[in-house]
């Protein structure tokens, strides 16, 4: 399996639907780098990830506003369309496996809602114990 983590800032509300009898809840996350160009001009691309987290515990999308930001990973699914200028484009999508609230949006952390599947972000280079050594590269 490949997994996708990614931080960053909700671009609207959170939709929650029931589809076959299961709750998703739709949000979409955006991050924006910011660099130079080869002629030295400040530039900003900005990335939009669609997710949909598929759980029977709906109660964070209280906390999925518009602003605020998140940490999620999960499975990456990317699909290829010819936009409205008939071009090569392609959409980036993630079936979230989990999703921790880091706050954003108005500046506070948000709370954590009881009983809502979070977990934490992953282990910080400097804890090495979290380092797998059996890596092949």
């Amino acid at each position: 399996m490949i997994k996708l983590q990614i931080v960053g800032n909700l671009g609207k509300d959170c939709i929650v639907k029931e589809v076959n009898g299961k709750n998703v809840i739709n949000f979409s996350v955006a991050h924006t780098e910011r660099f130079k160009d080869s002629q030295g001009n400040q530039k900003e691309r900005t990335t939009w990830v669609e997710c949909a987290y598929w759980s029977d515990k709906t109660a964070i999308a209280q906390y999925l506003t518009k602003g605020k930001m998140v940490y999620a990973e999960g499975a990456p699914e990317a699909d290829g369309y010819l936009n409205k200028e008939n071009q090569p484009a392609a959409t980036l999508r993630m079936r979230v496996q989990s999703i921790q609230l880091l706050g954003g949006g108005d500046g506070n952390a948000a709370p954590r809602p009881a009983g809502a599947a979070v977990t934490s972000a992953p282990a910080s280079v400097s804890d090495a114990s979290a380092v797998d050594d059996d890596l092949p590269f």
